[in-house]
């Protein structure tokens, strides 16, 4: 039988390759409000999945999906902007 300490030295060997690099994280920061808008959207259905709708559940959900698409929007107007330079329309 072999230790599991040795294989657990194998496993851990690479954990400071596993580590994201700074573009990575910049590219998460750059989307970080269309994943916080979708946890929106998602709190806002989940709320609704043991009982039915009110109206005040189906605004929720559609100021949601509202704000979830408007934060995508953003994101692709952003990168548009940057990968066109010139500033053309």
């Amino acid at each position: 039988m072999d230790p599991i300490v040795t294989v657990q030295t194998a496993v851990t060997a690479f954990a400071d390759f596993m580590e994201p690099t700074d573009a990575e994280l910049d590219a998460i920061e750059q989307e970080m409000p269309v994943i916080l808008a979708d946890v929106d959207l998602l709190d806002a259905q989940i709320i609704t999945l043991d009982r039915a709708p009110t109206e005040v559940d189906d605004r929720r959900i559609r100021r949601a999906r509202r704000r979830a698409l408007a934060a995508r929007v953003a994101l692709v107007n952003r990168a548009a902007g940057t990968s066109q330079p010139g500033g053309a329309a």
